[in-house]
Protein backbone atom coordinates (compact mmCIF):
# COMPACT_ATOMS: atom_id res chain seq x y z
CA UNK A 1 0.00 0.00 0.00
CA UNK A 2 2.84 2.39 0.64
CA UNK A 3 6.33 2.35 -1.35
CA UNK A 4 9.06 5.03 0.37
CA UNK A 5 11.98 4.93 -1.38
CA UNK A 6 15.22 6.61 -0.28
CA UNK A 7 13.17 9.61 1.20
CA UNK A 8 14.99 12.43 2.98
CA UNK A 9 14.02 15.63 4.48
CA UNK A 10 16.21 18.56 5.65
CA UNK A 11 14.49 21.89 6.58
CA UNK A 12 16.22 25.15 5.02
CA UNK A 13 19.27 26.43 7.95
CA UNK A 14 19.08 22.90 9.25
CA UNK A 15 22.40 21.07 10.37
CA UNK A 16 20.93 17.88 9.66
CA UNK A 17 18.61 15.99 8.00
CA UNK A 18 15.57 15.41 9.53
CA UNK A 19 14.59 12.12 7.43
CA UNK A 20 17.33 10.60 5.62
CA UNK A 21 17.49 7.87 2.84
CA UNK A 22 14.69 5.89 4.34
CA UNK A 23 13.24 2.94 2.34
CA UNK A 24 10.02 1.44 3.72
CA UNK A 25 6.80 -1.32 2.75
CA UNK A 26 3.73 -0.88 4.24
CA UNK A 27 1.89 -3.28 3.11
CA UNK A 28 -2.24 -3.32 2.67
CA UNK A 29 -4.45 -3.59 5.95
CA UNK A 30 -1.07 -3.42 8.00
CA UNK A 31 -1.42 -1.49 11.23
CA UNK A 32 2.59 -0.09 11.23
CA UNK A 33 4.19 1.86 14.30
CA UNK A 34 6.47 4.39 13.54
CA UNK A 35 7.87 4.94 17.33
CA UNK A 36 11.20 7.17 17.88
CA UNK A 37 12.28 9.97 20.31
CA UNK A 38 11.43 13.41 19.99
CA UNK A 39 12.87 14.81 16.84
CA UNK A 40 13.55 11.76 15.59
CA UNK A 41 11.66 12.23 12.07
CA UNK A 42 8.25 10.97 12.91
CA UNK A 43 5.83 13.76 12.12
CA UNK A 44 8.60 15.27 8.95
CA UNK A 45 7.60 11.75 7.31
CA UNK A 46 3.70 11.69 8.01
CA UNK A 47 4.16 15.25 6.80
CA UNK A 48 5.75 14.61 3.56
CA UNK A 49 3.43 10.95 2.70
CA UNK A 50 0.72 13.50 3.97
CA UNK A 51 1.71 15.48 1.09
CA UNK A 52 2.01 18.54 3.01
CA UNK A 53 5.86 18.65 3.09
CA UNK A 54 7.83 18.33 -0.09
CA UNK A 55 10.73 16.09 0.08
CA UNK A 56 14.45 16.70 -0.39
CA UNK A 57 14.53 13.85 -2.03
CA UNK A 58 13.53 9.91 -2.27
CA UNK A 59 10.39 9.28 -3.66
CA UNK A 60 7.30 7.48 -2.55
CA UNK A 61 3.65 5.61 -3.39
CA UNK A 62 0.76 4.83 -1.85
CA UNK A 63 -1.57 2.67 -3.56
CA UNK A 64 0.40 2.64 -6.49
CA UNK A 65 0.65 7.08 -6.90
CA UNK A 66 2.98 9.05 -6.91
CA UNK A 67 3.13 12.32 -5.09
CA UNK A 68 4.79 13.74 -7.86
CA UNK A 69 1.83 13.14 -10.70
CA UNK A 70 -0.99 12.38 -8.78
CA UNK A 71 -1.06 14.73 -5.55
CA UNK A 72 -5.15 15.29 -5.78
CA UNK A 73 -5.77 11.67 -5.98
CA UNK A 74 -3.72 10.84 -3.41
CA UNK A 75 -5.05 13.18 -1.00
CA UNK A 76 -8.55 11.26 -1.48
CA UNK A 77 -7.21 8.22 -0.51
CA UNK A 78 -5.84 8.98 2.55
CA UNK A 79 -7.01 10.64 5.90
CA UNK A 80 -5.11 12.67 8.22
CA UNK A 81 -5.60 12.83 12.28
CA UNK A 82 -2.83 15.41 13.09
CA UNK A 83 -0.83 15.30 16.54
CA UNK A 84 -2.34 19.36 17.32
CA UNK A 85 -6.57 19.54 17.31
CA UNK A 86 -7.15 20.53 13.67
CA UNK A 87 -10.39 22.02 14.49
CA UNK A 88 -12.80 25.73 14.64
CA UNK A 89 -12.28 26.22 18.32
CA UNK A 90 -15.73 28.74 18.00
CA UNK A 91 -17.69 26.16 15.64
CA UNK A 92 -19.55 22.97 16.88
CA UNK A 93 -18.46 19.49 16.37
CA UNK A 94 -21.14 18.80 13.38
CA UNK A 95 -20.37 22.57 12.00
CA UNK A 96 -16.69 21.35 12.19
CA UNK A 97 -17.30 17.99 10.65
CA UNK A 98 -19.75 19.44 7.79
CA UNK A 99 -16.87 21.48 6.98
CA UNK A 100 -14.23 18.75 6.74
CA UNK A 101 -16.13 16.22 5.33
CA UNK A 102 -17.34 18.71 2.18
CA UNK A 103 -13.66 18.95 1.27
CA UNK A 104 -13.53 15.26 0.41
CA UNK A 105 -17.00 15.41 -1.66
CA UNK A 106 -19.59 14.94 0.91
CA UNK A 107 -22.54 16.70 1.08
CA UNK A 108 -26.29 16.69 1.73
CA UNK A 109 -27.98 13.87 3.48
CA UNK A 110 -24.69 11.53 3.27
CA UNK A 111 -22.55 13.46 4.87
CA UNK A 112 -24.95 14.57 7.85
CA UNK A 113 -25.33 10.62 8.03
CA UNK A 114 -22.03 9.97 8.57
CA UNK A 115 -21.66 12.47 11.06
CA UNK A 116 -24.21 11.68 13.41
CA UNK A 117 -23.34 7.63 12.51
CA UNK A 118 -19.62 8.51 13.66
CA UNK A 119 -20.67 11.05 16.74
CA UNK A 120 -22.92 8.68 18.04
CA UNK A 121 -19.99 5.45 17.99
CA UNK A 122 -17.57 7.90 19.54
CA UNK A 123 -20.25 8.77 22.69
CA UNK A 124 -20.16 12.52 21.03
CA UNK A 125 -23.67 12.87 19.84
CA UNK A 126 -25.23 15.10 22.79
CA UNK A 127 -22.56 17.75 22.10
CA UNK A 128 -22.82 17.62 18.50
CA UNK A 129 -24.11 21.16 18.78
CA UNK A 130 -21.52 22.52 21.23
CA UNK A 131 -18.77 24.49 20.30
CA UNK A 132 -15.45 23.05 20.34
CA UNK A 133 -14.07 25.15 22.95
CA UNK A 134 -15.88 24.26 24.99
CA UNK A 135 -14.65 20.10 24.73
CA UNK A 136 -12.17 18.69 26.91
CA UNK A 137 -9.35 17.23 25.65
CA UNK A 138 -10.31 13.57 24.93
CA UNK A 139 -13.49 14.98 22.95
CA UNK A 140 -11.88 16.76 21.19
CA UNK A 141 -9.29 14.40 20.03
CA UNK A 142 -12.18 12.40 19.15
CA UNK A 143 -13.68 15.00 16.63
CA UNK A 144 -10.33 15.27 15.71
CA UNK A 145 -10.34 11.66 14.80
CA UNK A 146 -13.71 11.72 12.87
CA UNK A 147 -12.84 14.33 10.86
CA UNK A 148 -10.00 12.59 9.13
CA UNK A 149 -11.88 9.20 8.30
CA UNK A 150 -15.67 10.81 7.30
CA UNK A 151 -14.62 9.95 3.77
CA UNK A 152 -13.32 6.39 4.69
CA UNK A 153 -9.27 6.67 3.68
CA UNK A 154 -7.95 3.86 2.32
CA UNK A 155 -4.80 5.05 4.37
CA UNK A 156 -5.34 6.82 7.91
CA UNK A 157 -2.16 8.73 9.31
CA UNK A 158 -2.32 9.18 12.99
CA UNK A 159 0.11 11.48 14.97
CA UNK A 160 0.02 10.59 18.34
CA UNK A 161 -3.90 10.02 18.97
CA UNK A 162 -4.20 9.52 22.31
CA UNK A 163 -1.89 11.89 23.74
CA UNK A 164 -3.28 13.88 26.65
CA UNK A 165 -6.52 11.80 26.78
CA UNK A 166 -8.33 10.55 29.72
CA UNK A 167 -8.55 6.78 29.94
CA UNK A 168 -12.17 6.75 28.70
CA UNK A 169 -11.60 8.41 25.60
CA UNK A 170 -8.39 6.27 24.84
CA UNK A 171 -10.52 2.86 25.34
CA UNK A 172 -12.82 4.54 22.96
CA UNK A 173 -10.29 5.74 20.36
CA UNK A 174 -8.30 2.45 20.34
CA UNK A 175 -11.80 0.61 19.75
CA UNK A 176 -12.46 2.64 16.88
CA UNK A 177 -9.15 2.47 14.95
CA UNK A 178 -9.18 -1.29 15.71
CA UNK A 179 -12.65 -1.61 13.87
CA UNK A 180 -11.27 0.60 11.22
CA UNK A 181 -8.52 -1.84 10.26
CA UNK A 182 -10.31 -4.75 10.83
CA UNK A 183 -12.82 -3.51 7.73
CA UNK A 184 -9.49 -2.71 5.81
CA UNK A 185 -8.04 0.57 6.48
CA UNK A 186 -3.91 0.63 6.23
CA UNK A 187 -2.79 2.60 9.47
CA UNK A 188 0.55 4.40 10.18
CA UNK A 189 0.76 5.58 13.52
CA UNK A 190 3.71 7.42 15.88
CA UNK A 191 2.77 7.36 19.67
CA UNK A 192 5.22 7.33 23.03
CA UNK A 193 2.59 5.53 24.64
CA UNK A 194 5.16 2.15 24.08
CA UNK A 195 2.51 -0.34 25.65
CA UNK A 196 -0.56 1.09 23.18
CA UNK A 197 1.86 0.45 20.50
CA UNK A 198 3.12 -3.08 21.37
CA UNK A 199 -0.69 -4.30 21.44
CA UNK A 200 -2.07 -2.06 18.18
CA UNK A 201 0.59 -2.52 15.57
CA UNK A 202 1.18 -5.14 13.47
CA UNK A 203 4.70 -4.44 12.69
CA UNK A 204 7.21 -1.43 13.92
CA UNK A 205 9.87 0.68 12.56
CA UNK A 206 11.92 2.34 15.39
CA UNK A 207 13.77 5.48 14.27
CA UNK A 208 16.36 7.45 15.26
CA UNK A 209 17.60 10.82 13.75
CA UNK A 210 15.96 10.30 10.78
CA UNK A 211 16.43 6.50 9.99
CA UNK A 212 15.38 3.08 10.88
CA UNK A 213 17.50 1.62 13.30
CA UNK A 214 15.16 -1.55 13.85
CA UNK A 215 11.75 -3.10 11.89
CA UNK A 216 9.36 -6.30 13.12
CA UNK A 217 6.51 -7.61 14.86
CA UNK A 218 6.75 -6.25 17.89
CA UNK A 219 6.74 -9.62 20.04
CA UNK A 220 9.66 -10.45 17.41
CA UNK A 221 11.41 -7.41 17.76
CA UNK A 222 11.45 -7.91 22.06
CA UNK A 223 12.30 -11.63 21.61
CA UNK A 224 15.37 -10.08 19.33
CA UNK A 225 16.71 -7.67 21.92
CA UNK A 226 18.42 -9.38 24.93
CA UNK A 227 16.82 -8.99 28.62
CA UNK A 228 14.24 -7.24 26.85
CA UNK A 229 10.48 -7.51 28.49
CA UNK A 230 9.13 -5.52 26.32
CA UNK A 231 8.57 -2.52 23.51
CA UNK A 232 9.37 0.47 25.95
CA UNK A 233 12.65 -1.89 26.80
CA UNK A 234 13.62 -2.53 23.25
CA UNK A 235 13.30 1.19 22.44
CA UNK A 236 15.47 2.33 25.59
CA UNK A 237 17.94 -0.80 24.56
CA UNK A 238 18.20 0.80 20.60
CA UNK A 239 17.62 4.98 20.95
CA UNK A 240 19.66 5.29 24.92
CA UNK A 241 18.17 6.91 28.08
CA UNK A 242 19.77 10.42 27.48
CA UNK A 243 17.36 13.26 27.23
CA UNK A 244 15.86 14.21 23.87
CA UNK A 245 15.34 17.62 24.49
CA UNK A 246 15.24 20.03 21.58
CA UNK A 247 13.66 23.63 20.47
Amino acid sequence: MIQINQLSKKYKNAERFSVHNLDLVIDEGEVFGILGPNGAGKTTLISMLSSLLKPTSGSFTIDGLSYQGHMSRLKQLIGIVPQEYALYPTLTAFENLKYFGSMYGLKGMELTQKINEHLEILGLKPFAHKKIQTFSGGMKRRINLIAGILHKPKVLFLDEPTVGVDVQSKNAIMSFLKELNENGTTILYTSHHLNEAEEFCSRIAIIDLGTIICKGKPEELIRNEPEAKNLEEVFLARTGKALRDYA
